[in-house]
């Protein structure tokens, strides 16, 4: 590298990160949320099926889970499988797999690693605007297509606001006093090697 080079590298700052790279990074890290998600439910449905149900041997005799597993047992899964996924990376290196692809990472306003209360905090004013559009969807037209229509809407609004917002800040990174940053090739450090710095330090 010429010293021009690395000079305009090494004054190359951070900057909060553009709504669509952050929204391509989500649907990345959306694929492998979705695996575990499905086996999650997929482990937790079997072991329901053993502990609460019969089990049949025809089409004609099979039930669904009782209510109250699907609400006690499946729901809280999914949702602490999600905010461990986000919290876990965050926490480590604060880039999930699709993060690290785009060179994106998530911060608190200090500029340090989220801790678990933060990275909480920031997964749910995410929900914020997707849960109440879905609720509005409900009320509306009562069907879960319209609700799963509003929720969508709620979470592309969640970031169009970004396009509004003088610092460029989606409603979350308000809401939760966290920041997406996009890093100059020069201060990115991979995933893995977060991983055995922090390993390294402790």
């Amino acid at each position: 590298m010429s010293k021009k080079a690395a000079a305009s590298s090494s004054s190359e700052q951070p900057i909060i990160a553009k709504p669509g790279v952050r929204v391509v990074a989500i649907v990345y890290d959306g694929m492998l949320i979705l695996a575990l998600l499905f086996l999650v439910g997929t482990v937790l449905t079997v072991l329901g099926t053993m502990l609460t149900m019969e089990t049949g041997t025809t089409s004609d005799q099979a039930r669904s889970l009782p209510s109250w597993y699907q609400n006690l047992v499946l729901t809280p899964a999914f949702i602490l499988t999600l905010i461990g996924f986000y919290g876990i990376f965050w926490r480590r290196g604060g880039q999930t797999l699709g993060m690290q692809t785009w060179r994106l990472k998530t911060v608190s306003a200090t500029g340090h690693y989220l801790t678990w209360i933060q990275a909480i905090k920031r997964i749910l004013a995410a929900c914020i605007v997707p849960v109440l559009c879905g609720v509005i969807g409900w009320l509306i037209h009562g069907t879960r297509a319209a609700i799963l229509a509003s929720a969508i809407f709620g979470l592309i609004f969640n970031y169009v606001f970004c396009l509004f917002n003088r610092r460029g800040l989606a409603v979350h990174d308000m809401l939760s006093d966290t920041f997406t940053l996009k890093v100059p090739k020069v201060q990115h450090e991979g995933l893995w090697q977060s991983f055995k710095n922090r390993k390294s330090k402790s």
